[in-house]
């Protein structure tokens, strides 16, 4: 007789059955859930590790993607050097299976494939192009039922996708949101009495701003602010909006401190703005090793790193050398096609170096040496350059190479990916300071842009950390038709 109210006991037949249809039901929802990446051949030159970074996914490369790996894998350059690291770690794979089947990438579920490239398929696109062939992978796989996203950091590559239907992506890995980039600065308002204390006592308890830490956010909203290490805050008095006191947040402590700038010019230069001033408590802080400066032309940035590593090198001898580099990206050209010798050719491609020290040493710095009214700037920089205390030359050359107690400044970083940054980083030896420069607004390198390159990667990464310390400007000081051109154009 069957009790009332109460489940009957289960037979085992049942309990198997019932288990085997749960078993089924979580693969097929692992298989749902379950991606398909096909990357594009830049997505791999970007950075070498791409193929870890998608958890419990396959990922796809097409046999034409490590077609083009093996044209790039005798470049010089960082594409060079990407693409054999790719090859090498794809070769390592293949002790893990067949790659044509699939090979585990990690205890996540993650896998790699090679895909043959069909060429006999039905495609719309000419597929001797080997973009084409790329997406024709894709395009297959979405066809079969797969849920497939082409992933490449390549504009075009991505708007052609997309009108066949396929899914795309940029490669999100390492991107930063370029409009919330953290500035270095920020600006609140606290009775007078508090910025009188802070130049009075020559500090401020960051508690004593509790009350007043609430900003408006680019959508004109209120947020909280959250000052970092090395942060600069701008009080502004609430009875006397030109009663105002610029601190910064002193590493290690919870206490703000009077910023006043250098009283004498730095190698011939005074700050002209408090942005000007704040890069300049910067790059003259020893204890800051690290340090980055973001704006559009003619904020100054590239002067003054150069005017503190002159200063620092030839009258405090802080460092036994000023070191200045720029990555060879003149709009995706080698300096090959520059006329001259090495040095000729270095000598046009970092003329922007050049003039910011022929300005730096016109009307200054006569105790580099005796005499100096009977020399030209030219014959100035020579003789510098000759003594081995300033070296200009390519970034490609400090690859490999361990720079200690060096004044190191890099110009136009925001053409380089965050994996070349982290590379040049970590050349810093003992006792370097090392300063990074460039506009996320003028990006040369055609596969990135203000939110993926290796400067606005750096900022948003290492703000709040003890060695940094970072300053957007905003404000033009070449001349007044720069600041005009800035404003209206």
């Amino acid at each position: 007789m069957e009790r009332s109210g109460m489940n009957s006991p289960q037979t085992p037949a049942e309990s198997r059955h019932e288990s085997a249809e749960r078993s089924s039901q979580t693969q097929h929802d692992s298989a749902t859930l379950r991606k398909h990446f096909v990357l594009d051949t830049n997505v791999l030159l970007h950075n070498p590790n791409a193929i870890f970074m998608f958890a419990e996914h396959e990922v796809v490369i097409p046999l034409t993607g490590l077609e083009e790996l093996d044209r790039f894998k005798k470049n010089s350059d960082d594409t060079g050097r990407n693409s054999r690291q790719v090859i090498r770690q794809i070769d390592r794979l293949r002790k893990e299976g067949r790659l044509l089947d699939g090979v585990p990438l990690n205890d996540l579920g993650g896998s790699l494939r090679l895909d043959r490239c069909d060429r006999s398929m039905d495609f719309a696109l000419d597929l001797d192009e080997a973009d084409n062939r790329i997406l024709a992978v894709a395009h297959a796989m979405q066809v079969a039922g797969k849920h497939t996203v082409f992933i490449s950091m390549d504009i075009n590559a991505r708007v052609k996708g997309d009108a066949l239907g396929i899914p795309v992506e940029d490669f999100e890995a390492q991107k930063v949101d370029a409009d919330w980039l953290y500035t270095g600065h920020a600006a609140i308002t606290v009775p007078g009495e508090i910025i009188d204390e802070l130049y009075n006592e020559r500090q401020l308890p960051l508690a004593k701003l509790d009350s007043y830490l609430v900003t408006e956010n680019l959508d004109g909203e209120s947020a909280v602010l959250t000052p970092q290490t090395n942060q600069f805050l701008l009080l502004k008095s609430i009875e006397d909006e030109s009663h105002t006191g610029l601190s910064r947040l002193l590493a290690d402590t919870d206490h703000l401190i009077p910023i006043a700038g250098p009283r004498r010019p730095v190698f011939g230069i005074m700050a002209r703005n408090v942005e000007q001033t704040m890069a300049m408590d910067l790059l003259l802080d020893d204890e800051i090793k690290l340090v980055t400066l973001m704006g559009a032309a003619g904020t100054g940035k590239t002067l003054m790193a150069v005017a503190a590593g002159m200063h620092k090198v030839f009258k405090d001898e802080r460092y036994d050398k000023l070191l200045v580099a720029r990555p060879i990206m003149p709009l995706g050209r080698d300096i090959g096609y520059l006329p001259g010798d090495k040095d000729e050719k270095m000598a046009m491609w970092m003329q922007p170096i050049f003039d910011n020290l022929a300005y730096l040493l016109s009307t200054r710095g006569s105790h580099l040496g005796q005499h100096v009214e009977s020399h030209t700037t030219e014959q100035r920089i020579k003789q510098l350059i000759a003594g081995g205390n300033l070296v200009l030359e390519p970034l490609t050359y400090i690859r490999g190479r361990s720079i200690p107690h060096q004044f190191l400044v890099i110009d136009e970083v925001q053409n380089l990916t965050p994996h070349e940054v982290k590379t040049i980083v970590s050349r810093v030896g003992d006792g370097t300071k090392i300063v990074l420069t460039g506009d996320v607004n003028q990006i040369d390198n055609p596969y990135l842009d203000a939110s993926s390159n290796g400067l606005s990667y750096l900022i948003e990464r290492m703000k709040g950390q003890a060695l940094t310390g970072h300053v957007t400007l905003s404000k033009t000081e070449r001349s007044t038709l720069a600041s005009l051109a800035a404003e209206i154009l």
